[in-house]
C-alpha cells in the first residue's frame, strides 16, 4: 500500500503576499508545469451550466464569472528534477486568499460548504488580497504587486496549465484577473490557446478518457493514482513511478505553511455500506444526512474488488463454454446476455458530478465533493479539513503527472522500445481538451480558422509578450 504523504501548503495573505511575491514568481517561471484551483464564491443557475448547446453553457458561466468571485486560488508548481530518478518532482504548493474590491454574490449554499471544510471567512474579509475583475482598471497588469500581476507572470512564463474541469475555472480566472469575456465560446478558446501556449491539460479529462478509472472526482482520482503508484514502487518493478518532493521551510517561512496530510488508503476490515451515488459522482443529495458511507477509501477498494469479481466471474463463463463445447452452443446467448447486464451495472463517468448541478453551487464542475461547488456534500469524519484549494490544486497536479507517466510508458512499451523522455509533449492526446459534463467529446481549446481573437485580449498580449503571441 501507498504511504501517507504530508503536503506543505503555504498561506498566502495579502500581510505576506509582498514577501512571498519573488518565491512564487521563480517557483512558476523554473516549474514544468502549472496546476490551479479555485474556490468560488457561487455559479448561479445550475440547469443552464449542464444546457445541452455548449454555447448555451458558456453564457452561463459567463454570467457567474461576471457576478460571483473568486475566493481562493491554488498554485502547485511542479518541477521535473533531472538529477534525480525519472518521474521525480519538487512541488511548491500555495493557498492564496483573495477577496474582490467589487459587489458580488455569494451563495449561501457556497457559505454552508466551504464553512463544513474550514474555510475561514474571517480570513478572507480581515486578510484577502484584493483584485478588481475584467478589463484593467486604471494600474498595469504587468508591473506591481498583485494577484493580476502574478497571472500575468503565470503568462509570460509559457508552462502547461494543468486544471481538474477545468471550464469553469478558465472563466474565473479570465473574468476576474486577465479581461471582460468575450461574448462567443470560439473567441474565448481563440484567447485561451495564444494565453497558454505550452497548452492546457484537464485532468478530469485523462482520468475520463485515457486511464478510464471507475470515477474520477478529484479526492477519487488523485486517491487511486497515489495507490497504485505506491503499488509500483512498492512492488520493486522497475516503473512506472511518481516521486515527490517538498521545498523544506524553516524559520520565520515555516510559521506560513499549513501542512495537510493525505492518509495511504487503508484495507477496511468491516463491512459497511457505500453510497452508490456518492460512489460514482462524488457528492450525495442528502449530505451529511445520508445514512451511508462517503468514504473514498472504501469506495477505491470496493471498486477494485468489484472489477477483480467480474474479471474472475467471466473467465468462469468462459471456461464453462468451452467444456460444454458445441452441443451447449444454443444457451450461449443467455450466458452473454447476462455478462452484458452485469457490466452496465458498472458506473458511468459521463454523467459524473453535473448531474449535481441541482442540488449545489458545484454543479458544472466535477470537483463536487472538493470545491466551493456548494453541493451539499461533506466527507466523512475521517478527511474532514482536507479541504483547500492549494490541495486541490497538488492532487490535480499529481494525478497529470502520474498519468504522463503511465501513459509514455504504456506507449513506449506498445511500440516496442525504450521510453524516450519528451517533456514537451506530456499527452499529446489529451492536449487542449477540456471535459464537457454528459457530453462524449471534449471542448478543443483551438483557435479555428472562423473565429478571432477579442480586443481586449491582444491589447494584454502587447502588454505580455509585445504581440508575440
Amino acid at each position: 500500500m501507498a504511504s501517507s504523504l504530508v503536503v506543505p501548503v503555504i498561506d498566502v495573505q495579502n500581510e505576506n503576499f509582498k514577501e512571498l511575491w519573488p518565491a512564487m514568481v521563480v517557483a512558476i517561471k523554473t516549474a514544468s508545469f502549472v496546476a490551479l484551483d479555485t474556490e468560488l464564491s457561487g455559479l448561479g443557475n445550475r440547469k443552464s451550466l449542464l444546457a445541452e448547446s455548449i454555447e448555451d453553457r458558456y453564457k452561463a458561466i459567463c454570467h457567474a464569472a461576471r457576478s460571483r468571485s473568486i475566493l481562493s486560488l491554488g498554485i502547485a508548481c511542479y518541477k521535473k528534477l533531472d538529477q534525480k530518478p525519472a518521474d521525480s518532482y519538487l512541488v511548491q504548493v500555495y493557498n492564496l486568499i483573495l477577496l474582490c474590491s467589487e459587489e458580488y454574490i455569494i451563495e449561501p449554499q457556497s457559505v454552508h460548504f466551504l464553512v463544513q471544510h474550514g474555510f475561514d471567512f474571517n480570513k478572507q474579509y480581515g486578510h484577502g488580497i484584493p483584485y478588481c475583475k475584467g478589463n484593467n482598471k486604471g494600474g498595469a497588469d504587468d508591473r506591481g504587486v498583485h494577484i493580476r500581476a502574478l497571472f500575468t507572470e503565470l503568462l509570460r512564463a509559457r508552462k502547461p496549465l494543468v486544471l481538474h474541469n477545468g471550464l469553469i475555472d478558465m472563466a474565473f480566472l479570465y473574468q476576474s484577473f486577465y479581461a471582460h469575456l468575450p461574448e462567443r465560446l470560439a473567441t474565448f478558446t481563440a484567447d485561451l490557446s495564444e494565453m497558454f501556449p505550452a497548452g492546457i491539460y484537464d485532468t478530469k479529462y485523462v482520468t475520463e478518457f485515457e486511464l478510464r478509472l471507475s470515477a474520477s472526482y478529484l479526492e477519487y482520482a488523485y486517491k487511486k493514482c497515489k495507490l497504485d503508484n505506491g503499488r509500483s514502487v512498492g512492488s520493486g518493478t522497475t516503473g512506472p513511478h511518481v516521486h515527490i518532493e517538498f521545498c523544506q521551510y524553516a524559520g520565520h517561512m515555516s510559521t506560513y505553511v499549513d501542512y495537510r496530510e493525505c492518509p495511504a488508503v487503508a484495507s477496511v476490515d468491516e463491512q459497511t455500506d457505500i453510497c452508490q451515488h456518492f460512489s460514482a459522482f462524488g457528492w450525495c443529495p442528502n449530505g451529511t444526512k445520508c445514512p451511508l458511507s462517503h468514504d473514498t477509501d472504501r469506495i477505491i477498494l470496493q471498486d477494485e474488488k468489484n472489477k477483480e469479481d467480474k474479471w474472475k466471474k467471466r473467465k468462469r463463463q468462459r471456461e464453462k463454454k468451452r467444456s460444454e463445447g458445441e452441443g451447449s452452443s444454443i444457451f450461449d446467448g443467455n450466458v452473454t446476455i447476462a455478462s452484458i447486464d452485469d457490466s452496465q451495472n458498472t458506473k458511468n463517468n459521463t454523467n459524473d458530478g453535473k448531474s449535481g448541478v441541482g442540488s449545489g453551487t458545484g454543479a458544472g464542475r466535477e470537483k463536487t465533493n472538493n470545491r466551493s461547488a456548494g453541493i451539499e456534500t461533506q466527507k466523512k469524519n475521517a478527511d474532514a479539513g482536507t479541504h483547500r484549494a492549494g490541495f486541490d490544486a497538488f492532487m490535480t497536479g499529481y494525478i497529470f503527472a502520474y498519468s504522463c507517466t503511465v501513459i509514455r510508458k504504456e506507449e513506449a512499451r506498445e511500440a516496442d522500445k525504450e521510453e524516450e523522455e519528451e517533456e514537451q509533449s506530456w499527452l499529446p492526446t489529451c492536449l487542449n481538451k477540456v471535459y464537457l459534463s454528459g457530453k462524449a467529446a471534449p471542448l478543443n481549446v483551438v483557435k479555428s480558422t472562423f473565429s478571432k481573437s477579442s480586443k481586449a485580449h491582444m491589447q494584454k498580449m502587447e502588454m505580455v509578450w509585445g504581440g508575440r503571441c
